[in-house]
């Protein structure tokens, strides 16, 4: 895969600069001496530096299981990085000099820099970069090796961890992988272990926990956390890397902390088809990469595995405690916490998470029910773009809704690709009554309210999208929410509400501030907000103009202006 990509992009992965290009470059870095078998980096490093070769040449290593395996030679013209130098994560490749010679050597900092500042540059850096950690991803390589079984809902969790942030790993299925028994001989493991992943050949953990793994990855960057932000971003869906790009871009200094992985819920869409330029659709999580890669290029920063526990709001700057314990400051605040779909009232439904009962459908759900059958749960854009994608490999796919049908919540054009495709079979007015099965779902039982007819079938894997529940609890009573818990801003918080809130100020609050000045909210997680990607979108970049306002306005109040 990696030499198809090289191949057929060869020249965009890796240009030849010019003498023109090279001067504007060294004027950012500083010349240095490269020496025979020097290492300049290697997986595990931080500190990454761009290196342009101006004589001798350089060697791209991937990682396995003798001396690293050549990706690619880096000779006069040349230049390293990938989009680990911009997101300040750890290397994932080893670089050595294989002839000596003389090479510009820029930090983040300093490619940062160019990247802002030269439209040139930036586009000719950036797409190298973006299709080099492509090659990386697709080389199944890496120091990273995920030891698990197809039906344990932890490896799930975990391969969805890594591949959601786009970190190249080793997926070995216990059950199927001819080097299983040499791994477990080799690592002094057994099937009760399972899963585990591998870290460098330094490390082994049993089950980490994500936050665990980004720690052992390197995977988020080394920031100080006693810093004070223009803006602090709660989640990275749509909303929230909206406004990381708009308030980076604008000069604002920006923090994001995610659960999960970029894109949010929304990351986990097959497709997105009706999203503005993108007429042949385009995949959550392509979609939340390319904007995490312009939050990057502008320099906002982004931990992930970074769960929001408490906002302290008695004092500005406020405070955000997350679950490691760390603390973040901000001046001001966007909440972009999203919404998750809601859990059926299903006796023992909880027991198959991940074993059969699934909240996302993404290519790795996918694998896991290739030529069975199906339910998914949902009438929503969201079940519509999930039946489709599933319908391409799977046998038949039951599509239950509690309403008369689908025009009320979903679009037009999904509701035609439903009825054109011949194994999606409809179920109106139908819920989901019981599920059973022994150590994964095997059985689903439901039934239609209009003429009272209930069903059993062989079904092992459920997808469920209904509904949203807001990811509010951390606020606890700090802003208004609405009866649901989604987050109150602007015209929704009356004067009764305002009162409640104590609102200090004279003015009223923006359009989308809440109950707390300078705190707001965007996307799904805000009060009647269009559940769409779009319109997240919109919302998180129009915050940022309110960010700028409220900034101002507390300058203005410590000066006495």
């Amino acid at each position: 895969m990696v030499s198809e990509l090289l191949r057929k992009r060869r020249e965009q992965m890796f240009p030849k600069l010019g003498d023109a290009q090279i001067a504007r470059l060294e004027a950012h870095g500083q010349r240095v001496e490269i020496r025979h078998g020097e290492v300049l980096a290697e997986p595990g490093n931080r500190q990454l530096k761009v290196f342009v070769v101006l004589s001798g040449s350089i060697e791209i290593l991937l990682p396995d299981q003798t001396e690293g395996q050549l990706l690619y030679l880096l000779t006069a013209g040349d230049f390293s990085g990938e989009m680990s130098t911009l997101r300040g994560s750890s290397a994932q490749t080893t670089l050595r000099v294989r002839r000596p010679g003389n090479a510009i050597a820029l930090d983040s900092g300093q490619i940062r820099d160019v990247i802002q500042t030269d439209a040139e540059l930036s586009e000719l850096l950036m797409r190298a970069f973006i299709l080099r950690r492509v090659a990386l991803i697709q080389s199944n390589s890496g120091e990273i090796t995920l030891l698990g079984s197809r039906h344990s809902a932890d490896s799930l969790r975990l391969r969805e961890f890594l591949t959601r942030n786009g970190q190249p790993f080793h997926d070995v299925d216990i059950e199927t992988d001819p080097d299983t028994a040499a791994l477990f001989e080799r690592f002094h493991l057994t099937a009760a272990d399972m899963p585990v992943v591998v870290c460098r050949a330094a490390q082994m953990f049993r089950n980490p926990s994500n936050h665990d793994l980004a720690e052992c990855l390197g995977l988020n960057p080394q920031v100080d956390d006693s810093r004070i932000y223009d803006l602090l971003i709660i989640g990275a869906g749509p909303a929230g890397l909206a406004a990381a790009v708009y308030g980076a871009s604008e000069g604002l200094n920006v923090r994001v902390v995610e659960t999960t992985a970029p894109g949010g819920q929304a990351g986990t869409s097959s497709k997105i088809e009706n999203y503005l330029g993108f007429p042949t659709g385009i995949s959550g999580r392509a979609l939340a990469g390319r904007a995490l890669s312009q939050a990057q290029k502008f320099g906002a920063a982004l931990s992930v595995a970074a769960d929001a526990v408490e906002l302290t709001c008695t004092q500005r700057p406020y405070s955000i405690e997350l679950a490691d314990g760390k603390v973040l400051r901000g001046r001001s605040v966007l909440i972009a916490s999203g919404a998750q779909y809601r859990k059926l009232e299903v006796e023992n439904l909880s027991r198959f998470l991940g074993t059969g009962v699934y909240y996302a459908a993404t290519a790795l759900e996918q694998k896991l029910c290739q030529g069975e059958d199906i339910a998914i749960i949902g009438g929503g854009n969201s079940a519509g773009q999930a039946a489709v994608y599933l319908a391409r490999d799977c046998r038949r796919v039951h599509l239950l809704v509690r309403g008369k049908g689908l025009a009320e919540s979903m679009s037009n054009y999904l509701i035609r690709r439903i009825q054109e495709t011949g194994n999606i079979q409809l179920h109106a007015q139908t819920q989901i009554t019981h599920v059973e099965g022994s150590d994964r779902l095997e059985r689903l039982g439901w039934v239609c309210s209009a003429d009272g007819q209930r069903e059993e079938h062989p079904i092992g894997h459920m997808f469920v999208m209904t509904g949203a529940a807001p990811n509010t609890p951390w606020l606890k009573g700090c802003v208004a929410l609405d009866e649901d818990g989604f987050v109150k801003t602007g015209p929704d918080l009356d004067a009764p509400a305002l009162s409640a809130a104590r609102w200090p100020l004279e003015r009223a609050p923006h359009s989308m501030e809440t109950s707390l000045p300078g705190v707001f909210a965007a996307g799904d997680v805000r009060s009647r907000s269009v559940k769409r990607v779009a319109s997240a979108v919109g919302e998180g970049s129009i915050c940022v103009q309110f960010v700028h306002r409220v900034l101002q306005e507390s300058a203005n109040t410590q000066t006495g202006a």
